[in-house]
């Protein structure tokens, strides 16, 4: 097993690099993007430091991947964040400088698309975070998730062992940026059940991989994923995002992994609750229920097939619904399915 490196930590006053390495949405809604911003300063104590394609609505690959190289050699900076997600990141990875990246390592924080990133530090060896993007639960309206804003300062500022609690209370039906009035108002929330475990009543730790299912599909078909006996042991997280599969396409990619001869090798799987609303598609609160039930069952015939000695947990609070805990993609986590604890080290 490679051996992961974890990043020195920011402090309160130091200088973040904020990218948009996917889409430049803060050209698109600068008072989100400057909603986040605030918070970052005023509630975290850091400095933003923006690259010349971070408002940039139409920056081209190569231009985005140049200010991930020197966000990371520029010793003035302490930590990289993502200003939101997109689609095309893909497409950024093949310009990147491996060795100057790999030489300077920095916290990294972003999920979505962001996946693409995630994966390729965790090739290098880098321990990397899922979550914590700019535009998302920092510019939550009203304020953070309290949830989102200790696990975000857990993880940017405290090293060690960080157990996850499931949250009260979830939403995954955002305000429209579009509507300046819903800057100061929560988006709704709804009561939360809790975490849902199934398979073996084990301990296991290993290190965690994953991100987006959507990110992670596309990545597989590029050939830009480790091969299978890297993951040996290892943590698969797994979430959704607004496109919302199908059922079908979730158990497709995973039953690919597993033809792969990657599933089995999971020691655990992490599952983030599903996403099951978004401005083109309005479901009920019946129909969240179904969509989710849908994907579970999906997950779970896969795992069956592939990886039936895998501890499974279903709904954690991460990736694209309300509240977004953060996750050490490459780093350690230990799944306790007897007393139904998850503890990570950021």
């Amino acid at each position: 097993m490679a051996d992961m490196i974890y990043p020195p930590k920011p402090r309160p006053g130091d200088r973040i690099a904020i990218l948009s390495p996917s889409a430049g949405l803060p050209a698109v809604f600068p008072d989100v993007y400057e909603l986040g911003l605030s918070r970052l300063r005023d509630e975290f104590g850091l400095t933003p430091v923006e690259f010349p394609t971070t408002r940039a609505a139409a920056a081209s690959a190569r231009e985005r991947a140049q200010d991930i190289t020197a966000a990371f050699a520029d010793p003035s900076i302490s930590a990289v964040m993502a200003s939101i997600g997109g689609d095309d990141q893909i497409t950024v990875l093949r310009h990147l400088d491996d060795d100057v990246i790999r030489a300077n390592p920095k916290p990294f924080f972003g999920f979505s698309d962001n996946t693409n990133l995630l994966n390729h530090l965790f090739g290098l060896g880098v321990v990397a975070f899922h979550g914590g993007a700019v535009m998302t639960s920092l510019a939550r309206g009203g304020a953070m998730h309290p949830l989102s804003a200790s696990s975000l300062r857990a993880a940017l500022f405290t090293p060690g062992w960080h157990e996850l609690t499931a949250s009260a209370d979830f939403g995954d039906e955002p305000n429209d940026w579009a509507d300046a009035a819903l800057r100061a108002v929560p988006p709704p929330m709804s009561p939360a059940d809790g975490w849902t475990w199934e398979g073996p009543q084990r301990v296991v730790a290993g290190p965690l991989w994953g991100g987006c299912l959507e990110i992670l599909s596309w990545l597989l078909q590029a050939g830009l994923v480790a091969p299978p006996e890297r993951f040996d042991g290892h943590v698969l997280v797994l979430e959704t995002s607004e496109d919302m599969p199908s059922a079908a396409d979730v158990y497709y990619t995973l039953r690919s992994m597993g033809e792969r001869g990657m599933l089995g090798r999971f020691a655990a799987v992490l599952v983030g609750r599903a996403k099951a609303w978004n401005f083109d598609r309005r479901n009920t609160a019946e129909q969240k229920a179904a969509y989710r039930a849908e994907q579970r069952a999906a997950i779970r015939r896969a795992v069956a097939a592939y990886a039936p000695d895998a501890v499974l947990v279903f709904d954690l609070d991460i990736g694209h619904t309300d509240p977004q805990q953060i996750l050490p993609i490459g780093g350690d986590a230990r799944v306790d399915g007897v007393a139904r604890r998850i503890s990570v080290r950021y």
